[in-house]
């Protein structure tokens, strides 16, 4: 009778029992099936009565997995479409497909950062007073342009502010002062408090007189932008200089060389005596009339030209006629500043 012995799926012989076995070896053959029914499927050896549902469609998801899936495992199932989701326990005897959560996280560098990959990192501004030290944010410390002065504890209230070094310093005003001393001008002394500077070469460009300077670096030319050139804007000093208002006791002679002028019209601008040989007829005339003036005039009628008189030239009735007579004359006047009053002499021999 051709009956196998076996414990496992794999050990059954399909084509058994044959034809010719007998009908009382069935229940051997059932005995062995059932066997290896319980011993394949012990997991289904329970009390209870649940039939497993699960369809072949189902078991066939687990062809060629050797060991248990761990917790999150994706399973595809074959009733979902779309992207792989999980099987998730609900925790009341069922279970549910999801789909798992978006893990690929977008991350934005806000103000001040910069982002490389996954990677944050600070976005320094050039010159702003920070700085990475080693692997910590920092402020620039120092003197240098765009540093953060670091100021010394002793710097107080009024202080005068000094640098020394990399750090500022606060200073009194007897202090600076002090400080000042001790610094050495270059090229020169050292200036002490409020001193002078007894070497050296200064050097600028001219302040222009309308911003309170001379325009020049010449006394001659200082003088000259400021209207005040020797000789020709003021007269050079000189102790012995007449002034107008003030009485003065003459030492040297005060003359002026007399002004020919034949045509019987005086300008008082030009002197203060002249001297005259008319070739005509002649009306005495005064021009540029001064208060005060006075002089002479020498007159030489030797042809007996006619002598008259200008209505502000003033002389008695007949000096007219005297003066017309052949000869030479001294002639006087004296100004009031609106006439002038003439006397004559007798002809001179």
């Amino acid at each position: 009778m051709a009956l196998e012995s076996a414990t496992y799926i794999s050990q059954l012989v399909k084509t058994n029992p044959v034809d010719s076995d007998a009908v009382g070896q069935g229940d051997d053959h059932l005995r062995m099936i059932k066997d290896v029914l319980k011993t394949n499927f012990s997991g289904l050896n329970g009390s209870g009565t649940t039939a497993v549902t699960t369809s072949a469609a189902e078991l066939n998801l687990l062809a060629g997995v050797s060991t248990l899936a761990p917790e999150g495992t994706a399973v595809l199932s074959t009733g979902e479409t779309g992207a792989t989701k999980f099987l998730r326990e609900d925790g009341d005897n069922s279970s549910s497909w999801q789909v798992p959560t978006d893990t690929n996280t977008t991350y934005t560098a806000g103000d001040g950062l910069d982002l490389s990959g996954t990677t944050f990192s600070t976005d320094l501004k050039s010159n702003g007073g920070l700085e990475i030290s080693t692997t910590e944010l920092s402020v620039a410390q120092g003197i240098s342009q765009y540093d953060v002065a670091q100021f010394a504890a002793s710097v107080v209230d009024d202080d005068f502010l000094r640098v020394d070094g990399t750090a500022v310093e606060g200073r009194s005003a007897s202090e600076v002062l002090s400080d000042i001393a001790a610094a050495p001008a270059a090229g020169s002394s050292s200036i002490v408090t409020v001193g002078t500077v007894t070497a050296g070469v200064w050097n600028g460009t001219d302040v222009a007189v309308a911003d309170g300077g001379t325009g020049s670096g010449t006394a001659s030319g200082a003088r000259t932008n400021l209207g005040v050139a020797i000789g020709s804007d003021v007269q050079a000093y000189d102790a012995d200089t007449a002034k107008l208002d003030t009485d003065q006791a003459w030492t040297g002679s005060q003359r002026a060389t007399a002004v020919t002028d034949n045509d019987g019209s005086y300008d008082m601008d030009l002197g203060q005596n002249f001297i005259t040989t008319p070739a005509g007829s002649v009306t005495v005339t005064f021009t540029n009339i001064t208060n005060g003036q006075s002089g002479f005039i020498k007159l030489i009628n030797s042809g007996g030209e006619t002598m008259s008189l200008h209505a502000n030239t003033k002389g008695d009735a007949n000096l007219a006629t005297t003066v017309t007579t052949a000869g030479t004359y001294l002639l006087s006047y004296f100004s009031d500043g609106t006439d002038v009053w003439l006397t004559n002499s007798a002809i001179y021999a």
